[in-house]
């Protein structure tokens, strides 16, 4: 549930970045930083994990106008993908009001995706909260690797994997060269926000 602050007139969301480990969440977040400064209320966070990282920042979106009179102010954050970090993926999960999901296109990370995928899934259980009902939007991540010759997973084949079931937006994308970023984002944002006003009954 998205925190309000009467007094400040601001709703603050949470949005989270998941998936495999070194997927490219890290890199989706450092994207945005970077284009989005002015946007950026604060400094980036990082908690370094062992060969992972945590990292979180406050960004208030321009252009999505004021809810009932409320400035919109979202925190994105990413999970540590690697096995190991279980606990604290779960941790940063809770009370997310959004989530994105970076998979990684390499071919050799397939079974990873979806291993991921279902950890997410049995996160959110865990909270009480329907992976069928949050607001979600899958990206598929290092569509620019093609370029080197790299074997890719085709996007069709990720859909099929991923999103038969759940049926929510999805964008192929570069996070190392923005391509993708932005819409990812933005559509997690439109969905968050009709989810909120729908939560609030307004």
């Amino acid at each position: 549930m998205a925190n309000i602050n009467l007094k400040a007139r601001e709703i603050e969301v949470k949005i989270v970045y998941y998936g495999p480990g070194r997927g490219g969440k890290t890199t989706n977040l450092e994207y945005i930083f970077k284009t989005f400064r002015k946007q950026v209320t604060g400094e980036m966070v990082s908690t370094k994990t062992e060969g992972d990282r945590t990292l979180f920042f406050d960004f208030l979106p321009m252009g999505l106008g004021k809810v009932k009179g409320y400035d919109i102010r979202v925190q994105l954050y990413t999970v540590p993908g690697q096995v190991k970090y279980a606990a604290t993926r779960k941790m940063v999960l809770k009370d997310a009001d959004g989530v994105i999901f970076v998979a990684d296109s390499l071919q050799a990370r397939r079974i990873k995706n979806m291993e991921s995928l279902k950890d997410l899934h049995l996160n959110l259980k865990d909270y009480g909260v329907n992976i069928l009902k949050i607001p979600l939007v899958l990206q598929y991540n290092k569509r620019d690797l093609a370029e080197a010759g790299i074997p890719l997973l085709t996007t069709h084949q990720m859909e099929m994997d991923m999103n038969r079931q759940l049926r929510v937006p999805s964008f192929p994308a570069s996070a190392l060269t923005g391509d993708g970023v932005g819409p990812t984002l933005k559509a997690c944002l439109k969905l968050t926000l009709q989810s909120l006003k729908t939560e609030m009954g307004w």
